[in-house]
C-alpha cells in the first residue's frame, strides 16, 4: 500500500482563536477526502491552532522564526514534509520548494493579493472596489507558492458574488465557507500529484480535466 504523503500545514491563527481551515483539513483526513498525514505549525505558541491540534490529536510545532529560508527548511526537515500547505499563514515563505508548497487565498488573484492583503484586509479592499463598481465578485484561489506574496501560478479559482448589502464581515463569512468546502479536495489533488507545476514556468502547470473551478492561471 502506498504510504500517505506527509503534509505540513502552516497556520498562524491568533493568540485567541483561528485555525478553522487547518481543522477542516484534519477532518478531511478522517473521512478520506484528503489522503495525507498532517503536522501543523504556527507562529503562536498558544492560541487557536494549538488548541485545535491538541483536541484533534495532531502534532503541533511552534515556529517563532526566523522566517527566513533556513528557518523554513528546518521546519520541513523536522516534520519530514513531502508537501506544505499554507492555511491562514501570514508570514512570507522563503526557501521552500515551490513545486510542493501551496496556499489558499480569500480573494481574486492577482488583483487582490500581495503584501498586506490577507484575511480581513482582502475583504475590506473588495468591498471598497465594489462600491466603486470596479468588481462584482470576490473569489477563493489556490496557488503554488513562490518567494513573492500571492504570485505563484493559480490552479483553483471559485468566484464568490458580492451582494449589495455586504460588509467585509459578511463577505468574509461566505468566502470562508467556500474555502472550507473546497480546500481539502483540492489539496488532496496537489499532494497526490494530480495538480503539478515545475516550479519555474507558469505554462508547465498541469490540472486534471473536468473538475469545477480548476484553472491553468
Amino acid at each position: 500500500m502506498k504510504p500517505l504523503p506527509n503534509l505540513t500545514v502552516l497556520a498562524s491563527g491568533s493568540k485567541t482563536g483561528g485555525g478553522s481551515g487547518f481543522q477542516k483539513l484534519v477532518e478531511a483526513t478522517q473521512t478520506g477526502i484528503l489522503q495525507a498525514r498532517i503536522t501543523v505549525v504556527s507562529n503562536y505558541d498558544s492560541g487557536g491552532v494549538r488548541e485545535k491540534a491538541e483536541r484533534l490529536g495532531i502534532r503541533f510545532i511552534h515556529f517563532p522564526g526566523p522566517w527566513e529560508p533556513e528557518g523554513y527548511r528546518d521546519i520541513v526537515a523536522k516534520t519530514e514534509a513531502d508537501f506544505v500547505a499554507l492555511s491562514g499563514w501570514v508570514k512570507l515563505v522563503k526557501g521552500l520548494d515551490p513545486r510542493t508548497t501551496c496556499n489558499i487565498h480569500p480573494g481574486p488573484l492577482p488583483d487582490f493579493g500581495g503584501h498586506g492583503l490577507y484575511g480581513h484586509f482582502v475583504h475590506e479592499a473588495l468591498i471598497a472596489a465594489y462600491k466603486k463598481a470596479t468588481v462584482t465578485h470576490s473569489a477563493v484561489c489556490m496557488h503554488f507558492v513562490t518567494e513573492e506574496y500571492d504570485r505563484g501560478p493559480v490552479f483553483f479559482r471559485k468566484p464568490v458574488e458580492i451582494l449589495p448589502d455586504d460588509t467585509a464581515d459578511t463577505l468574509g463569512t461566505r468566502v470562508n465557507k467556500v474555502e472550507h468546502e473546497y480546500q481539502a479536495t483540492i489539496t488532496d489533488m496537489v499532494v497526490n500529484r494530480l495538480i503539478t507545476w515545475d516550479g519555474v514556468n507558469p505554462q508547465s502547470l498541469v490540472v486534471p480535466d473536468g473538475y469545477p473551478h480548476l484553472a491553468s492561471q
